[in-house]
């Protein structure tokens, strides 16, 4: 199995890194696979940053927690505000992911830029549906992050085709979570 630091293990952190776990042969010969053979796991792109990668590693139970805790919270408040949701608020979880069905582009659209706004980090962008590369719909992003593709800090993501789902994931504090939430559903729905 192999992540990425710059989501959930690097705790918000870590601007570069990966690992890799498993069998002791198999990571051996996937290190060497990454770098070179004879030098396998003996090196990797640190760039002076395993302070912040030890760091990330320590606050990721936390900033993991968080993510959770918002994504109750956002089940909960969408599901009484009459959408769709999974998983339900009282549901089993296994991952950060909540979705959200809006049943509606325009309200899909207008919950991306919200989440933008309500962003520390380029709230003054106003994203907008574009083509991705390996989806056949346009697809709206919003992720105002400290780390770009960091998406365990705060972000949402979806194509735009029905029922309109969008995808959110992450929150580095429940209390940005809740904030952002709770503005962009007065907005949108009130």
């Amino acid at each position: 199995m192999a992540g990425s630091l710059i989501k959930n293990a690097g705790g918000g952190l870590a601007k570069v890194g990966g690992y890799i776990v498993g069998k002791k042969d198999l990571v051996e010969l996937a290190s060497y696979r990454l770098t070179a053979p004879g030098i396998g796991a003996s090196e990797g792109a640190t760039i002076g940053r395993l302070a912040e990668m030890f760091q990330g590693f320590f606050l990721a139970p936390r900033v993991t927690g968080n993510a959770i805790k918002g994504a109750i919270f956002e089940a909960a408040i969408f599901e009484k505000l009459g959408l769709n949701v999974s998983p339900k608020w009282n549901d089993d979880r296994t991952d950060l992911i909540q979705t959200i069905e809006f049943n509606d582009p325009d309200k899909m659209v207008r919950f991306a830029k919200l989440v933008q706004k309500f962003s520390p980090i380029d709230s003054n962008v106003s994203p907008v549906p574009s083509p991705m590369s390996g989806y056949e719909d346009q697809v709206i992003m919003a992720a105002g992050t400290f780390v770009s593709g960091a998406s365990i800090e705060f972000s949402c993501d979806g194509p735009m085709r029905e029922p309109y789902i969008i995808y959110i994931q992450g929150g580095l504090t429940y209390e940005h979570v809740k904030i952002a939430i709770s503005n962009a559903c007065k907005e949108l729905f009130f």
